[in-house]
């Protein structure tokens, strides 16, 4: 059973940075890809980060990038999200996401592509 378990949200001022962990269990992050996503309160889930194969391809959405670092720890079977620069449009309840293992993937960004889903960390940004 495939489990992916996120850490490392909370509350910060904006201009702060915080870093997530996404652990996962029964399932292998090498050769697959793995998405951040977000959803704020009355929004639909965005994708704000994906990676495939260690990080040989990273996506990031336009309004995270140069802000936001996604990577791979494989010996671990964890992902990251390296969040700098916050601002308060930042916050929302993030979520780790995987593939079916050696799916192909058309749009990584895209939710619907993902199958397996952690149950979020929230992050806040204050002003």
């Amino acid at each position: 059973q495939v489990q992916l378990v996120e850490s490392g949200g909370g509350s910060v001022q904006a201009g702060g940075s915080l870093r997530l962990s996404c652990a996962a269990f029964g399932y292998t992050t090498s050769g697959n890809y793995m998405g951040w996503f977000r959803q704020a309160p009355g929004k639909e889930r965005e994708g704000v980060a994906a990676i495939y194969d260690g990080g040989r391809s990273t996506y990031y959405a336009d309004s995270v990038k140069d802000r936001f670092t996604i990577s791979q720890d494989n010996s671990a079977n964890t992902v990251y999200l390296h969040m700098v620069s916050l601002k308060p449009e930042d916050t929302a309840m993030y979520y780790c996401a995987a593939v079916r293992p050696r799916a192909w993937v058309t749009s990584p960004l895209r939710w619907r592509e993902y199958n397996y889903w952690g149950q979020g960390t929230q992050v806040t940004v204050s002003s």
